[in-house]
């Protein structure tokens, strides 16, 4: 079973305007580059060399993969992935 990824507005037009996709991947890391395999230009969208954006944030299951092991975060069937972009302003 494949893991399910809600994409915000602002990845939609490399998804073909999808708001989830599915996706199969062993970890974090494993997920985006298959992402990009099937949509080209959203690893760079995500990814700043080796790390992720700064001002991208990605959910396991509501978990926030930076207090888990970042891209090296496991990921098992069924489980829900959520891509924020970081809000800031003033």
């Amino acid at each position: 079973m494949p893991i399910s990824i809600s994409i915000p507005t602002l990845l939609r037009p490399l998804t073909q305007n999808q708001k989830r996709i599915d996706i199969e991947g062993a970890t974090v890391r494993e997920l985006i580059e298959r992402m990009e395999s099937q949509y080209p230009g959203i690893r760079e969208r995500l990814l700043d060399g080796a790390e992720m954006h700064r001002f991208v944030n990605v959910y396991v299951n509501d978990n926030d993969i930076r207090f888990a092991d970042n891209l090296s975060t496991a990921l098992k069937d069924g489980d829900n992935v959520t891509i924020l972009p970081a809000v800031a302003g003033g």
